[in-house]
């Protein structure tokens, strides 16, 4: 009895630490299988012991939204499903019932309420009793009615989600791979809860309604299925589902197994409803569950497969991460042979080892995972050097996880930031590395320093041979490496990444020493004090940088490969002394940082703050009630649109 209760009292804090960082900080520090497992033992322990813990994840709903937006109380609770993986126990469940049968969509429930017709109210589950007020955001996603013909108060509940298409398009638009969202839950539930709904809307978020709460005055003669034709009537897109009996269930069972494979939504089971309202309503609730429905959950698809090696990738961060390379298997409908193992602290409880049997799955159908480690060989050959730099490495161990990072200040893999600035079209203009295929370079160790992306056509035959590459691919990046060997040295100077020194500054300070490269290299602060618009920080940031022995190698290097072209554009300073600071959505640039450069490239200075000194707020919702527009409004700084931004750009001021 005692060490049951000492096991749930570990097991409670494991899994509502697990569940916060899912649903309320949109990352995961536990594989679903996992959380699973856990939550299955403790819930057995319970009712083992007839103890149940304070806090205990199985009475509790849910977690606090989070504070951004205003919270508003749910009328009446949203409770979690009880659930299983066994279709016997589903069976059982139904028993003699007509029971609706539908997905379990994965995405971020949603509450709406409709008046007189038209869409009213919209609110997250949040925690189950109070959740978040989305109402602008939901009124742009993609497929919700705004007006219906029922004019009476309609409350619904439904499902927010983004599809597996729509996320991909939108991952594959990030090129900072720690950027990019880990599963289309995760990004839908951050559009939903933007604070621009412009955001919101170009994510394509769609809206599946699952269970009517009330419209008064209609007759749905006691049945669940009548209400979600009767929403469908409303103009709802309703989830898809089946009537079933114990009977039947085996058929709409296979059905769906077979559809969830080409869904283009996210789903981890099904969710079945008694049809009969006043039976179902007339079982009550448990603490947690409703009594009238129950959740079926997939069973992963599982394969066993050979580990071959750990490999170990630099990240920007410093952190090493451990990569599983295992020999190919089908999973899901696709081809897997890599699985990241997130820490050290997993290898070990994993006792990963190359040549061990491994099961390997998909969570959530999308995300390579192993499950077990059927022959534990046990962790072995932890890289003492970074295999980037060749750096020392370091095992830190950060709330009772271990993991390796690389101490080595000069890791180009810790810079890599600086790597993609250099690239990037108002530096070298070099298509073809994004900032993900930098990372893999430097991983693999072709790049340490600018110069070495010019070299790149050693490394060829590797290349080639990458994910994502081939004999085209390179061809192309290396067009335009060879383009790239001719530039101008406010160009170079600025792709260098120089603390503090943008493009418009990098102009400057060419024109000012007569791109004479050697002179600027070896400029003091007293020569750049007298270069108009060269503040000490600037001028500090700059000497700093050309200061050391091995970065003045580097450039050397680089250097033995480029071709500087004497700059004979005029430039034109007409921004100078003004302020700017940039808010909201952009229409004409691609971002903010391009809008920056562009001010910049015409002598204009851009903040993040409104402050006294602000000459203009850049805002092409320019009658919102944003702080920024609220402080503008304040101190009587102009507030512009983007489209009277480009005119200012374009000298008619």
């Amino acid at each position: 009895m005692q060490d049951a209760i000492k096991r749930m009292k570990e097991l409670v804090p494991v899994l509502n630490e697990a569940a916060r960082a899912y649903y309320q900080e949109d990352r995961e520090i536990m594989s679903n299988l996992e959380y699973d497992r856990l939550y299955d033992e403790l819930e057995r322990l319970e009712k083992e012991t007839g103890t149940v813990l304070t806090g205990s994840p199985t009475v509790s709903v849910g977690y606090e939204a989070v504070d951004e937006l205003p919270k508003e109380a749910h009328e009446s609770p949203m409770l979690s499903l009880d659930k299983t993986k066994d279709r016997e126990a589903l069976r059982g469940f139904v028993d003699g019932q007509k029971t609706l049968l539908s997905w379990k969509m994965d995405g971020l429930t949603i509450v709406l309420t409709y008046r007189r017709g038209e869409l009213f109210k919209a609110v997250t589950r949040g925690n189950g009793l109070v959740g978040e007020v989305v109402t602008n955001n939901a009124r742009v996603f993609d497929n919700i009615p705004l007006k219906i013909p029922y004019q009476g108060e309609l409350i619904l509940r439904g499902e927010a989600i983004i599809t597996y298409s729509e996320f991909e398009r939108i991952n594959r638009q990030i090129e900072e791979v720690d950027a990019r969202y880990k599963n289309p839950r995760n990004l839908c539930s951050g559009s939903v809860r933007q604070l621009n709904n412009a955001v919101t809307a170009a994510r394509h978020v769609r809206f599946y309604a699952f269970a009517l709460v009330r419209a008064d005055g209609v007759d749905f003669e006691n049945s669940r299925e009548k209400q979600m034709e009767w929403l469908a009537g409303q103009g709802f897109e309703v989830v898809e589902y089946r009537m079933v009996t114990a009977d039947t269930l085996d058929e709409a069972m296979d059905y769906f197994a077979e559809q969830v494979k080409k869904n283009d939504f996210p789903s981890d089971g099904l969710v079945a409803l008694y049809d009969d309202i006043a039976y179902g309503d007339s079982l009550g609730s448990t603490a947690k569950f409703p009594r009238n429905s129950y959740a079926f959950k997939w069973a992963d698809e599982m394969a066993e497969t050979t580990l071959q090696e750990i490999e170990w990738s630099p990240s920007r961060t410093g952190l090493i991460n451990p990569v599983a390379i295992f020999a190919p298997v089908e999973l899901e409908g696709s081809t897997v042979s890599r699985a990241s193992v997130h820490n050290i602290s997993i290898m070990k409880k994993l006792e990963l080892g190359a040549g061990d049997r491994i099961l390997v799955y998909k969570a959530n159908m999308i995300i390579p995972q192993i499950a077990e480690n059927l022959t534990r060989s046990g962790v072995r050959d932890i890289p003492q050097a970074c295999p980037s730099c060749g750096g020392p490495t370091r095992i830190e161990n950060t709330g009772d996880v271990e993991s390796l990072y690389c101490i080595s200040p000069g890791c180009p893999a810790k810079a890599i930031k600086s790597f993609t600035l250099f690239v990037s079209r108002d530096a070298m203009n070099i298509d073809g590395l994004s900032e993900a295929t930098l990372e893999k370079f430097i991983a693999r160790g072709f790049i340490h320093d600018f110069g070495d992306i010019f070299e790149l056509e050693k490394y060829k035959e590797e290349i080639v041979r990458m994910d994502g590459f081939g004999e085209k691919s390179f061809s192309n990046l290396a067009g335009s490496i060879e383009k790239a060997r001719k530039t101008s040295l406010y160009r170079l100077i600025y792709a260098l990444g120089i603390p503090n020194v943008g493009l418009a500054n990098a102009k400057v300070i060419c024109r000012q020493f007569g791109n004479d490269l050697e002179k600027i290299r070896r400029l003091t602060l007293d020569e750049l004090a007298q270069v108009d618009g060269i503040g000490p920080v600037i001028a500090g940031s700059f000497v700093e940088y050309f200061s050391g022995e091995e970065r003045q190698k580097k450039l050397d290097h680089l250097l033995s490969h480029l071709e500087i072209e004497q700059e004979t554009e005029e430039i034109t300073q007409e921004l100078a002394g003004l302020q700017f600071v940039i808010t909201g959505s952009l229409e004409h640039f691609d971002n903010r940082s391009q809008l920056k450069a562009a001010i910049e490239a015409r002598g204009g200075k851009v903040t993040g703050s409104v402050t006294s000194r602000t000459s203009f707020l850049i805002n092409n919702d320019t009658a919102s009630s944003s702080s920024k527009n609220r402080k503008a409004r304040e101190l009587g700084v102009p507030i512009l649109s983007e489209e009277e931004v480009l005119k200012m750009l374009q000298g008619q001021r």
